[in-house]
C-alpha cells in the first residue's frame, strides 16, 4: 500500500474509531457510571497506553521552559470539552451532539479572523452561517432523549465546540506549540484523568470496577484504547503521510459514524431535518478546512 493510500486508511481509521466514543460513553453511563467516572477511566487508561507507546518510540517528554502553565490551561479546555459532550449525550441524540462538536474548526476560524486578525475569507464567513443553519435544522428534528432537554443538550454540545476550539488555538499559539503531539496528549490526558478522578470523588465517589466485570471493562477499554489511543495514534500517523488538510476532511467520517451507531445501536431517531443539518455542517467544515489548507 502506497504512502498516500496508507495515510487515507489511517485517517479513516482515526475518524471511525473516534466515532465509537458516544456509543461506549452512553453504554457506560446507562450501566450506572457517572460522567466523571467514565472520563476518569477513559483518560486514565488512555494515558497509560499512550505513555507506553511514547516510551517504546523513545519520545521526549521534556516540557519546554514556560510551558507548564499553558499546558495546564489547554488541559482544562480539553477536559471541559469531554465533560460537555457527555452531558450533551445525556440530553440529545449522541450522533447529533457529535455532529455539533464537529463544528470546532469553524469556531477556530472565526477566532483567528477576529482576535488574531487573520485575513477574512468570504468562504469561511459563509461556512459559519451555513453551519448555524445546520444547527437550526438539527434542533428542529426529533433529537431529544427520554428525560433529556433539547436546549440543554445543544448548549452543552455548543460549549464543547468553544472549549475544543480554544484548546486548538492554545496549542497553536502558546508555549506548548513546540511539543510533539504524542507527549502533549499524554500530559493533557494525564492531567484530565487526575482532575476527573478528584471531581468524581467529590461528587459521589469513583467506584473500583472489578476485573471480573467483563461488560464494563470491555466498554472502558473500548473507549480508552479504541476511541482514544488508537484514534490519536492513527491521526498523527495519517497527518505525517497525507497532511493535516486531507486528514481533517476525512474527519467527517467521525460524526457520520456516531450518527449511524446512535441510530442502529442506541435506537436514536433519525429524521430528514437531522440529515439536512448534518450535511450542512459537514459541507461547511470541509469548506473551511480546504480554504485554510492546513
Amino acid at each position: 500500500m502506497g504512502s498516500k493510500a496508507g495515510g487515507i486508511v489511517l485517517a479513516a481509521v482515526s475518524s471511525l474509531t473516534f466515532g465509537f466514543v458516544p456509543f461506549f460513553s452512553v453504554t457506560l453511563m446507562e450501566a450506572g457510571l457517572s460522567p466523571f467516572e467514565v472520563l476518569a477511566y477513559r483518560w486514565g487508561v488512555a494515558t497509560i497506553a499512550l505513555l507506553a507507546v511514547g516510551i517504546l518510540m523513545r519520545k521526549s517528554f521534556r516540557v519546554p521552559k514556560g510551558a507548564w502553565l499553558p499546558m495546564v490551561t489547554v488541559s482544562f479546555f480539553c477536559a471541559l470539552t469531554a465533560i460537555s459532550l457527555l452531558i450533551a449525550y445525556e440530553n440529545i441524540a449522541s450522533g447529533v451532539a457529535s455532529t455539533i462538536h464537529f463544528m470546532y474548526p469553524l469556531f477556530v476560524a472565526a477566532v483567528m479572523m477576529t482576535v488574531f486578525h487573520e485575513p477574512r475569507s468570504i468562504i469561511k464567513i459563509c461556512a459559519i452561517i451555513l453551519s448555524l443553519a445546520g444547527v437550526g435544522f438539527l434542533a428542529g428534528g426529533d433529537i431529544r432523549l427520554e428525560g433529556g432537554n433539547i436546549a440543554a443538550g445543544i448548549f452543552w454540545a455548543a460549549l464543547s465546540v468553544i472549549a475544543y476550539g480554544t484548546y486548538i488555538i492554545g496549542v497553536r499559539k502558546s508555549a506548548v506549540k513546540d511539543m510533539q503531539a504524542l507527549p502533549l496528549t499524554v500530559y493533557v490526558m494525564g492531567f484530565g484523568a487526575v482532575g476527573f478522578t478528584v471531581l468524581g470523588i467529590i461528587f459521589g465517589g469513583v467506584r473500583i470496577v472489578p476485573l471480573s466485570d467483563g461488560f464494563l471493562w470491555a466498554n472502558i477499554l473500548g473507549i480508552a484504547l479504541v476511541g482514544t489511543a488508537v484514534s490519536n495514534i492513527t491521526l498523527v500517523a495519517a497527518i505525517k503521510r497525507i497532511g493535516p488538510t486531507l486528514s481533517a476532511i476525512l474527519g467527517a467520517l467521525e460524526p457520520i459514524t456516531a450518527v449511524l451507531i446512535g441510530v442502529f445501536a442506541l435506537s436514536e431517531t433519525f429524521t430528514a431535518l437531522t440529515a439536512t443539518g448534518i450535511v450542512l455542517i459537514i459541507i461547511s467544515v470541509t469548506a473551511v478546512v480546504l480554504s485554510e489548507g492546513r
